[in-house]
């Protein structure tokens, strides 16, 4: 947008996987900037990128950089978002939190826009989801308001770029390097990734689960204000690129059917039904790469709980979903909450 009309829009982090997602994401979507700024590390700026905005350079971060900015949204490292954050906030802006930092803050809303997007009115600082979470609460939150929850357990199988850019880098070196018979180097991940698996994303706790499989039962617990909900899950690094996909079982408070499943599921926002088995269409990473939706299928009754339980496979971009497009819906959902101006 040219002129004075829109909004001033930084990026802190910007060369980063989640970062280079935002400003392509806000393009995509027309998101009402007048200006967009890109923020990187000292060792990065000085340099020029390519953006749909045209070429833009990276600037270094200061404080100073970020006042009169409408928008600050970060791809930062939970450390970096504790220390420099809430004194943006404190500034003026509307901060967007990607990292770990602030989710669990009692004080700072935590926001997936298709569940919770009123909890953001007011806020200044506002947290961005793990992105496993965002991925299965698409698809597990309008279950929830339908037929209720008992208990849910999930299995995820989460691409090298939950990992950044260095992530994804390391897994095609790796393959590389495993084609031409040398050994294969892991610095990112604590075994090599190509054609392995690896029950293991970030550091365990003293309950046996992962740091990362803790999260998925901490926010969704907040962002569904479901504080007592039982939640288990075991998450698992495969050898893809982008999109995590989660095995969903649900034992629900009501009866529930696949059919009912799928009118609920297919009515809501931010969901693609595929599921038709019978002509092999079922989400998988290939045909959930690039797309704003969580792809849901392979629905089915539970074995173990009956009637009252459901069995379902999910599919999201999470540099999308679960990260970048998250980011620009809350700052959307801000925008449509600012009075109008006469």
């Amino acid at each position: 947008m040219d002129g004075n009309h829109g909004k001033r829009v930084a990026i802190v982090g910007a060369t980063g996987a989640v970062g280079r997602e935002m400003v392509k994401v806000l393009h995509a979507r027309r998101f009402p900037a007048r200006e967009v700024a890109l923020f990187a590390s000292e060792r990065s700026a000085g340099k020029t990128v390519a953006t749909p905005y045209g070429d833009k350079p990276l600037l270094p971060f200061t404080l100073e950089a970020m006042r009169g900015m409408d928008f600050v949204l970060m791809a930062v490292s939970g450390d970096f978002a504790k220390a420099h954050a809430p004194a943006i906030a404190a500034q003026g802006a509307i901060v967007i939190d990607n990292s770990s930092a602030f989710r669990l803050d009692p004080a700072v809303p935590l926001v997936v826009p298709e569940i919770n997007a009123a909890a953001a009115h007011g806020h200044r600082l506002i947290a961005n989801p793990n992105c496993t979470t965002a991925i299965l609460l698409i698809a597990l939150y309008p279950l929830y308001r339908k037929f209720g929850l008992r208990r849910v357990i999930v299995s995820t199988y989460q691409a090298a770029s939950g990992a950044g850019a260095p992530g994804m880098q390391e897994l095609e070196d790796g393959v590389r390097a495993w084609a031409a018979g040398e050994p294969v180097v892991n610095r990112e991940f604590k075994y090599p990734l190509p054609f392995n698996l690896i029950p293991h994303i970030d550091p365990f706790q003293d309950n046996g689960y992962t740091r990362e499989e803790m999260k998925v039962v901490w926010e969704s617990r907040k962002i569904m204000d479901a504080p007592d909900l039982p939640i288990s899950c075991t998450s698992v690094r495969i050898p893809i690129f982008r999109v995590h996909a989660e095995s969903v079982t649900v034992e629900t408070v009501e009866k529930i059917t696949p059919d009912a499943a799928r009118a609920v599921l297919g009515a809501a926002p931010g969901v693609k039904l595929v599921d038709d088995p019978a002509q092999f269409r079922y989400p998988m990473p290939l045909t959930a790469t690039a797309r704003d939706e969580v792809e849901v299928g392979r629905i089915r009754q539970s074995l173990v709980f009956g009637e009252y339980g459901l069995d379902f496979f999910v599919c999201g971009d999470q540099l999308l979903k679960g990260a970048a497009l998250n980011a620009v819906q809350i700052a959307e959902t801000v925008l449509a909450r600012e009075p109008v101006s006469a």
